[in-house]
């Protein structure tokens, strides 16, 4: 079995075909086993009827009995031995699809984790649950044919060397029977991969829809279109229903051939082995024989044409695999060294300039606008920022991330303990743990939690309110105290009790380092040293909040647009011009107006 720590090797990704035959060959001494193991038993299969053929006609016609005992306990042992066989094939077989599995699974999470930042631009959640929940089951299962699939050709031809020996016209039906039946199912093989990739298609669409269904419900009800997206998610659902219905047609179709072929097979070399032995040019033990011949190789016909339908669709899902492995990650070309000292970050694009050691708050009418320059300044999009006048795509990716930490408001939370969620790659005490809670006010989450630090948290913190998971997304960012932090909306699901917490802590937490926030919250602008104001994504002006109160209608209305009156810069904040309201478990505010 592969090791869950072993690299899993380089995939050859220049076909679905060879990717499957890539699977084989990292485990080369194993596969060759399951075939040894497979084209024995199948032989010993097709050596049943010859047995029984020579107990019949030098034993029981010619009442010699202890040859029949002879030929019956062989008969008994081969038996026995076969059925041994039969056990070590089906283990190693096992082996064989579960190591394709778990190296599929291994190289897709690995690609996945280099994609980064480019993986939510360049492929569907939809299409990666579908990967890995339908197609890797389908690669590994495809597997089959290594070892049967070797074995039963073995077997096809030496039940044809044996049916030589008792008859040339039966030996030629028996050789000719197998062409014929691939020339038959080749045709549904092929259609069968085409419907079978507009399928996985249209499933990957619909499996994407249903995620996002499920995050943005809420909303949707909210905004009273969940009966738009209902209708549209049904007809969704009726074209992939009718896609499932070619495909099960031409499915029905191959397990009817599989079927059905061999039993017309079997009919025809029986009803001509029976004209031979009525006409004397076999005897009956050899007719006996060729029966049992030709009902052995029902097996190895049928299990060619399951395997042809499984290898076809291990292919198409192999072809997924690979566009999804031949995804390219963010460009990293930096030779240019990191500034060694704290050194201002600058996007020319908006105009933002980052001093370091100093607590900037981004403001925009439309919040998506802010995002942008924190995705360019954390180099998570393409960039022309500087970073100390070093072009920020010039310095290694590596260290980018090392000194520039990017902490998103629904950043994924991974199942595990708190201690491991807010310590990430690294172990923390409780020590450092607790610092980082209460810069987040996240104190009252553990003291809820029956083990503490060592409590389990569901994945993406579901046995959370959207609230708290919120302030332990901003807790793992400080524990992780990057020389420079650029949050995205860190208080937008809090209340404005806990929010005005939040913004002094988070100063008095980061002071000496460079923090940028992106908000309208004033509970939180008025702790930052300046305030950048951005309209259709470019500075519009810079300041105190309290300066742009005073000076700048188009900020006085953005932020104060939830007080339902201008704000008077020289009124003590009571914290009214937040959003009021409670924590939720969908991230979101619920407005008092």
């Amino acid at each position: 079995m592969i090791n869950a720590y072993e690299d899993p090797g380089t995939p050859d990704c220049r076909s679905g075909a060879r990717y499957l035959w890539w699977l084989v060959r990292r485990q080369a001494a194993r596969s060759a086993l399951g075939s040894l193991l497979s084209c024995v038993w199948m032989v010993l299969l097709a050596a049943t009827p010859y047995l029984l053929s020579r107990a019949i006609d030098e034993g029981l016609e010619p009442g010699d009995y202890p040859a029949l005992a002879g030929w019956t306990a062989a008969l008994f042992g081969v038996g026995t031995f076969n059925a041994w066989l039969s056990i070590m094939r089906h283990r190693t077989m096992t082996r064989v699809r579960m190591d394709a599995n778990f190296r599929t699974v291994k190289v897709v999470i690995g690609h996945a984790v280099r994609l980064g930042a480019a993986l939510p631009r360049s492929v569907g959640a939809g299409e990666v649950v579908t990967i890995g929940v339908g197609d890797v089951n389908t690669i590994s299962s495809s597997l089959t044919v290594i070892g049967p699939g070797v074995g039963a050709i073995a077997a096809y031809l030496v039940v044809a060397g044996l049916l030589l020996s008792v008859s040339l016209p039966i030996a030629v039906v028996v050789l000719l029977g197998m062409p014929l039946m691939a020339v038959v199912i080749g045709p549904l093989l092929r259609r069968l991969q085409g419907t079978e990739t507009e399928y996985r298609e249209r499933q990957g669409v619909l499996t994407a829809r249903i995620a996002d269904l499920a995050g943005g419900l809420r909303v949707l009800n909210g905004l009273g279109g969940k009966g738009l997206v209902a209708d549209a998610f049904h007809r969704d659902s009726q074209r992939l229903r009718a896609q499932g219905y070619r495909v099960g047609a031409v499915t029905s179709w191959m397990q009817a051939l599989g079927l059905g072929l061999p039993t017309l097979f079997l009919a025809v070399v029986t009803w001509l082995a029976a004209r031979l032995a009525a006409q004397g040019a076999i005897t009956v033990g050899e007719l006996v024989s060729v029966y049992g011949y030709v009902t052995v190789l029902v097996r190895p016909v049928s299990y060619f044409v399951s395997w042809g339908y499984e290898v076809s669709r291990g292919v198409v899902a192999a072809r997924r695999v690979i566009r999804f492995l031949t995804l390219e990650p963010l460009p990293d070309h930096g030779t240019r060294d990191a500034p060694a000292e704290p050194s201002t970050l600058h996007d020319p694009e908006s105009g933002v300039r980052v001093p370091p050691g100093r607590l900037i708050a981004l403001a925009a009418e439309r919040p998506a606008e802010a995002t942008a320059v924190v995705d360019r300044l954390g180099r998570y999009a393409p960039t022309a920022a500087t970073w100390g006048g070093t072009p920020l795509d010039a310095i290694p990716l590596a260290q980018v991330r090392a000194r520039i930490l990017v902490a998103d408001h629904e950043a994924d939370l991974f199942a595990g303990r708190l201690r491991d969620l807010l310590g990430g790659h690294g172990d923390i005490d409780d020590a450092t743990a607790a610092r980082a809670l209460r810069a987040a006010v996240a104190e009252d989450i553990v003291q809820g939690l029956p083990d503490g630090l060592d409590s389990a948290i569901d994945a993406q913190g579901r046995n959370l309110s959207g609230g708290q998971r919120q302030r332990l997304r901003l807790a793992r960012a400080l524990v992780a105290d990057p020389e420079i932090l650029l949050a995205v909306e860190p208080t937008s699901a809090l209340d404005a009790h806990t929010e005005a917490r939040v913004a002094q802590r988070l100063r008095a937490a980061r002071e000496g380092r460079t923090t940028v926030v992106t908000t309208t919250s004033p509970l939180v602008l008025d702790h930052a040293d300046t305030v950048v104001h951005l309209v259709d994504g470019k500075v519009a002006a810079t300041g105190s909040h309290r300066e742009l109160l005073a000076t700048e209608p188009g900020y006085r209305s953005l932020v104060a647009r939830d007080a339902g009156e201008e704000e008077d810069p020289n009124k003590p904040k009571t914290g009214t011009g937040a959003e009021t309201g409670a924590e939720t478990g969908t991230g979101t505010k619920e407005v008092v107006r």
